[in-house]
């Protein structure tokens, strides 16, 4: 009898049977999730239209309305799903929903992007990628970290081998105020009420593994908690405010990866890649710059970088600046395009998966005291 992992692998190797779609119109799109959601520019992709909206809460219904310039609007999730002028659903809601709402819009024979992560356990991994492996449709998780313009000239200086061996790499993302996330207006606790910082990892592994080309399948990893309320009453069990996972990769080499909610230190997304040729570190929040150091003949420069922004490659209407590094108007067009030229994004649901399961697994080493753990391999897209 085959296992699940087995039973997974064998739903992997099945060959993709795409729905087809009139390539000629735009892709019609609904977005689900009034407050982060509004801020992407579906409306300003040529080859794209806002046809739907969904919220439960009034304000957020009308932001969305008011952003897109669409007056179909949901309250009802089921019966937005049932509306015939939707091929794609932008799910920007609560973590804890991603699964179930990626896997409800799949089956409802909709295209899917959703925010991060992915998902909050293995179990929901796997049940996400068999529903994506089973209906042959797109599913790409908003990363924003992989198209940060440093994390583009990253991925292509390691595509050109300007590196050379990259041995060592590390990212980091602090949030220090997370706390004033976690209530609602009348005080009663939102879904990032004591979060697990390593369930909300793909901001650093976003980084770290599409600059590498190396998974991560090993880790050990330390929280840190003082037994504030929070930490004591949160439905997630999760004792920490911050956590640090080190990592070995795929190729034998490591990472180290820092999730902090509670943290003297300026909010940041950033990452460092140290190789044997050239080494880049990103700006910090005291306000050091990019960095570039090379060596040659045995002798080291170190100069500032400016990094471009990459506008160049987008459609005309989508070069505005935009949230986390102005990367918003490159996951719209990536999502848009995958679907036009009926491919996998480049954050599909396997790079999701790989940015997503290594934090649930660093989560649980931290909770048994920092004990190594092996992390599932998801594979790749075919």
């Amino acid at each position: 009898m085959l296992t699940r992992r087995e039973s997974l692998a064998t739903v992997v190797a099945q060959p993709l049977r795409l729905p087809g779609r009139d390539s000629s119109r735009p892709v019609r799109i609904g977005v689900v999730g009034g407050n982060f959601g509004a801020s992407f520019q579906w409306h300003l992709h040529p080859n794209a239209r806002v046809t739907a909206v969904c919220d439960l809460r009034d304000d957020r219904l009308n932001r969305l309305t008011q952003v897109y310039r669409c007056g179909t609007t949901f309250k009802d999730y089921r019966q937005f799903l049932r509306n015939r002028e939707l091929d794609a659903v932008a799910l920007f809601t609560p973590a804890p929903l991603h699964v179930e709402m990626a896997i409800q819009a799949l089956e409802a024979g909709k295209h899917v992007i959703s925010a991060v992560p992915a998902g909050l356990t293995l179990d929901e991994l796997e049940r996400l990628l068999e529903a994506v492996r089973r209906t042959g449709l797109r599913y790409m998780m908003a990363e924003t970290s992989y198209y940060r313009p440093e994390i583009i000239l990253s991925r292509e200086w390691a595509r050109e081998g300007k590196f050379g061996t990259i041995f060592y790499a590390e990212a980091e993302y602090h949030h220090e105020g997370l706390e004033s996330l976690m209530y609602e207006p009348d005080g009663s606790p939102t879904w990032r009420f004591g979060y697990p910082p390593m369930l909300y990892p793909t901001h650093s592994t976003g980084m770290v593994i599409p600059v590498t080309g190396e998974r991560l399948v090993e880790v050990q990893a330390v929280g840190w908690g003082d037994q504030h309320a929070v930490l004591r009453t949160n439905r997630y069990k999760n004792p920490f405010w911050n956590t640090t996972g080190f990592f070995k990769t795929s190729g034998g080499h490591c990472a180290r990866i820092s999730v902090f909610w509670h943290v003297a230190a300026g909010g940041t997304e950033r990452a460092q890649f140290y190789g044997d040729r050239l080494s880049f570190l990103m700006a910090r929040p005291e306000r050091s710059p990019n960095t570039v150091i090379r060596i040659s003949d045995g002798k080291v420069a170190i100069e500032s970088y400016q990094v471009p922004d990459f506008f160049e490659r987008l459609p005309e209407t989508l070069r505005v600046k935009t949230g986390h590094g102005n990367s918003h108007t490159f996951i719209t067009h990536e999502f848009v395009s995958a679907i036009l030229e009926n491919r996998h994004p480049a954050v599909n649901v396997w790079e999701a998966i790989a940015y997503t399961a290594p934090g649930i697994v660093a989560h649980q080493s931290a909770l048994q005291g920092g004990v190594s753990l092996k992390i599932p391999d998801f594979g790749v897209a075919p």
